[in-house]
């Protein structure tokens, strides 16, 4: 009996050393794990770019921006000059329909005919003109672009960034630990690079 004993005490010694060997080797595994996320982390940093303020800051994006402006106010002067001569041509015409000032009926109908060729011309025009502007607008915007895209592809090799993220308004990044958004190192760094273009 007092072998068995003995047996049974060597056996339940062994499954306890087994026991707290493998509890050892699975917080060794787990801390391995941890420090291989942390490692994941480290291998791939992100950062973000708040589109906004890059926006209001970056000299080219307020160069592009005025000149759209001052395309557009253009646009605009010549589309209301010519719709001024219009709205002239058909008060006038107005008028001498009540006036009877048509010497015939033809006449009058061909003035009419004239003016509707004329409204119709200004239509067309005003959608030129809408159209050129967003042509415009799409032109410099992908200009704005490239520049970005193309001076963030040379910060990428100096900088650990395997992604960098658009913030507009808050809608992209709902969090973001301090350090990550590097909107205003871009915006310096573009700033100083279309200085340096001109």
């Amino acid at each position: 009996m007092k072998q068995l004993s003995t047996v049974l005490n060597g056996v339940l010694l062994v499954a306890v050393n087994i026991l707290f060997l493998s509890s050892c080797n699975n917080t060794g595994n787990q801390q391995a794990n941890v420090a291989s996320n942390a490692q994941a982390d480290a291998e791939f940093p992100v950062a973000y770019i708040n589109t906004d303020s890059l926006l209001l800051n970056y000299t080219f994006a307020k160069e592009v921006n005025e000149q759209l402006m001052n395309q557009e106010e253009a646009s605009r002067a010549d589309f209301n000059e010519k719709a001024k001569v219009f709205q002239q041509d058909a008060v006038a015409f107005q008028r001498k329909v009540q006036n009877n000032g048509f010497l015939s009926m033809e006449r009058a109908q061909k003035e009419q005919e004239r003016l509707a060729k004329a409204e119709q011309d200004l239509a067309q025009l005003n959608q030129q003109l809408t159209n050129a502007l967003m042509q415009e607008q799409e032109k410099l915007n992908r200009q704005l672009r490239d520049t970005l895209i193309t001076y963030l592809d040379e910060y990428a090799k100096d900088h650990p960034y395997k992604m960098i993220l658009s913030n507009t308004l808050g809608d992209n990044v709902l969090y973001a630990a301090e350090g990550v958004d590097i909107t205003n190192q871009i915006v310096e760094a573009l700033n100083a690079r279309h200085a340096a273009s001109k």
